[in-house]
């Protein structure tokens, strides 16, 4: 038996060891609110008596899987082979994990959160600019189009039980030897929720077509899709999990998805920005009330405002001072892989871009495991959305915007297109 195989054999035991100790650290479900705790909230503001919502979290003991871990990443760490060393970050990442869970509302939580998912403020791609910038702008922008505009764009809408049949069609065309479950669920606090096999929709919900584009391309074609190409792996098949440590990444490629494929409007970009702020906010010393009222004045409805709120608090205490930071992320990841897939243009190395979908993982994942997939040790993903598959499209789609980019908006004015195509302008057609 030869060096590589005993070091295969090795992290092929690590790797159902990982899997098996992560098994229970669920971050979202363990944060997650019954559905009575919405009724009775808006039920209280309608009378104007909101007071504060009453949450528990029932108590969690992973003193078995918190050793597991311990003794894999000591393990994988010792190693020294790329998929050792995914194996080792990722444990280190559920330890993480379980710390938020342990710490459920405390002050505690807030630093541990921060810690996974950073927060408002933090600098993007190019440093000089900040998320919490990025989420202004998106705000402002929002705002300018619908002054123009008036009114929302009327939309067509459908309940959620069309919703979930053309949702499944949709998956079926792409999805075609695994089965994605598409349920109406009652219970349903937000408007829809995903796992690796399974997307829920809140029952008595109108979805647009805007919304159906955004749950096929964000949770069907990347969360669910990449957690089975990750299933699939021969060797390493924890890429199949969702560590705390990807998040960035996957919510980050699931909205650049929603970008490059059409499927984001300004209503989507506008909801995302304003969790940021939201976060802000609660960081800063607003309480789940004062949040909650700055998306019914944002223009959110009173069960949306809600769901949003909730998604600040969940985990942390409701006084103000504190928040639950993933929503921090997603513009974040998204600049970061928008940055990276105009980096890999650049550098010829669009295949690395067709590796993040083989499992979950981080960008810096991807160069690591680089050499895995060269040796076909890791397998090329099963399923692939169907913008990756039309590389020349997203070529042409990646060259323009690293041109554009080039091009100092600030710097023109309305002259800049009055000048052009007058007699004697370089721009006049041949």
């Amino acid at each position: 038996m030869t060096r590589s195989q005993i070091d295969l054999d090795q992290i092929n035991t690590l790797d159902g060891e990982l899997i098996a100790a992560a098994r229970e650290i669920k971050v979202l479900s363990r944060l997650a609110w019954p559905a009575d705790v919405q009724v009775r909230f808006l039920d209280a503001h309608r009378r104007n008596a909101a007071v504060l919502p009453d949450v528990s979290y029932p108590p969690l003991e992973l003193g078995d899987e918190l050793r597991a871990l311990e003794r894999v990443e000591r393990r994988a760490a010792a190693m020294i082979h790329p998929a050792a060393i995914y194996i080792a970050d990722t444990a280190r990442s559920y330890l993480q994990g379980a710390r938020l869970i342990e710490h459920v509302g405390t002050p505690e939580f807030t630093t541990i959160s921060i810690e996974i998912y950073g927060r408002p403020g933090d600098l993007l791609p190019g440093g000089k600019a900040d998320n919490l910038d990025a989420a202004h702008h998106f705000v402002r922008s929002s705002k300018q189009y619908f002054d123009a505009h008036a009114a929302r764009d009327s939309d067509y809408v459908l309940p959620a039980e069309i919703a979930r049949d053309e949702i499944i069609a949709r998956i079926r065309q792409v999805i075609t030897d695994d089965a994605i479950a598409v349920v109406v669920d009652p219970k349903l606090t937000a408007k829809a929720a995903a796992g690796a096999t399974r997307i829920r929709l809140r029952a008595k919900t109108a979805f647009s077509e805007f919304d159906i584009d955004q749950l096929v391309q964000h949770e069907a074609f990347v969360h669910s899709l990449t957690a089975l190409n990750g299933r699939k792996q021969p060797w390493l098949k924890s890429l199949s999990l969702g560590a705390p440590r990807t998040t960035a990444a996957q919510e980050g490629l699931a909205t650049f998805a929603e970008l490059v494929t059409g499927a984001i409007d300004i209503a989507r970009m506008e909801r995302i920005a304003q969790r940021i702020i939201a976060v802000d906010l609660a960081l800063k010393g607003a309480d789940f009330i004062d949040v909650f009222r700055f998306f019914l004045e944002s223009g959110q409805p009173e069960t949306e405002s809600f769901t949003s709120t909730m998604r600040v608090f969940r985990g942390a205490p409701l006084r103000g001072g504190g928040a639950f930071t993933k929503d921090a992320v997603y513009l974040d990841g998204m600049l970061e892989v928008h940055t990276f897939f105009r980096w890999a243009l650049r550098h010829q190395r669009l295949k690395l871009c067709q590796h993040f979908f083989a499992g979950r993982m981080t960008l810096h994942d991807i160069q690591t495991l680089e050499p895995l997939f060269d040796d076909q040790v890791l397998a090329a993903p099963r399923y692939l959305p169907p913008w990756m598959t039309r590389t020349n499209g997203l070529t042409a789609y990646l060259a323009f915007e690293v041109f554009a980019n080039r091009i100092p908006i600030d710097e023109l004015g309305e002259d800049e297109y009055a000048r052009r195509g007058q007699p004697g302008s370089d721009s006049s057609p041949d």
